[in-house]
């Protein structure tokens, strides 16, 4: 398995960004196996952190690798900032372009990775599970599965809870509640153009004493009462890692992905 950091300019974001990318190109299995000439196309997550975070949480704070490397996966990990993962007003901060259109292109032509809607994966925690699930949304044709754990969507649940926002990208809470940044509003308009058996599928996960559990509810209910396939899963606990590494391997476990084989590593080597 690789482990990558790519340094690249951003156009949406009108400067030089990181990412992390792990690829399970040169996973091996067995020393006697003979290697492919063919390249695999690989299915791949794109992978958001939460407020605060960056793009290398993912990685520090659960066996993300392991579980990638297992099932074949590649993982894409950018950076949002605390930007929610939308196009803000202020100028070289378009971060729903840079992720669902620039960063998609710019991967697949630098790595092997699956073309196809349905061999392409958007997820995230709190203010990635929120950005996972607007942009995945909204961006239906690109991906075919969303992952949302501990989304912050509390801030759209109502008008009344979005004019309180303290986020100082919305100009007006009021007018962005109508708007694409609304999940609900992205979830509207998609099932206005397709037939419920095309929609993304959907996994949403949030710990029964996290704050945000409500709103989570709340927007699951929506979902399922509009034909929206939705796995749920809630566990006791609170908005933290303990939940969240429970929930990306139970999440990947929910991808339709190769079966989990483990590569030979330092950690299992064949005697």
């Amino acid at each position: 398995m690789a482990f990558i950091t790519v340094n690249l300019f951003s156009q949406s974001l009108k400067r030089t960004v990181d990412i992390n990318v792990i690829l399970p190109s040169d996973k091996v299995v067995d020393f006697s196996e003979k290697t492919s000439s063919r390249s695999p196309r690989f299915k791949t997550l794109y992978l958001l952190h939460g407020y605060l975070g960056d793009r290398n949480d993912w990685v520090l704070n659960t066996p993300l690798r392991l579980l990638a490397e297992a099932h074949n996966l590649a993982v894409v990990m950018p950076s949002g900032d605390n930007n929610f993962y939308v196009d803000s007003p202020l100028p070289g901060n378009d971060y729903e372009r840079f992720i669902t259109r620039e960063l998609v292109a710019l991967t697949r032509a630098m790595f092997p990775l699956s073309h196809r809607r349905e061999d392409t994966f958007i997820a995230g925690l709190s203010m990635g599970g929120y950005g996972a699930i607007r942009n995945g949304l909204k961006h239906y044709r690109t991906f075919g599965a969303i992952g949302g754990f501990s989304s912050a969507l509390q801030i759209y649940e109502t008008l009344e809870s979005c004019s309180g926002a303290q986020l100082m990208f919305i100009p007006d809470p009021k007018k962005a509640f109508r708007s694409d940044w609304n999940p609900t509003v992205c979830f509207q308009r998609m099932a206005k153009r397709i037939a419920p058996s095309e929609f993304p599928k959907i996994y949403m996960a949030c710990a029964t004493e996290d704050g945000l559990f409500p709103s989570n509810v709340h927007f699951r209910d929506m979902l399922r009462a509009n034909g929206a396939e939705v796995t749920w899963h809630e566990l006791p606990g609170g908005h933290n890692w303990d939940f969240w590494r429970v929930e990306i391997e139970r999440f990947i476990d929910w991808l339709p992905l190769d079966e989990a084989r483990a590569g030979i590593s330092s950690g299992n080597v064949k005697k």
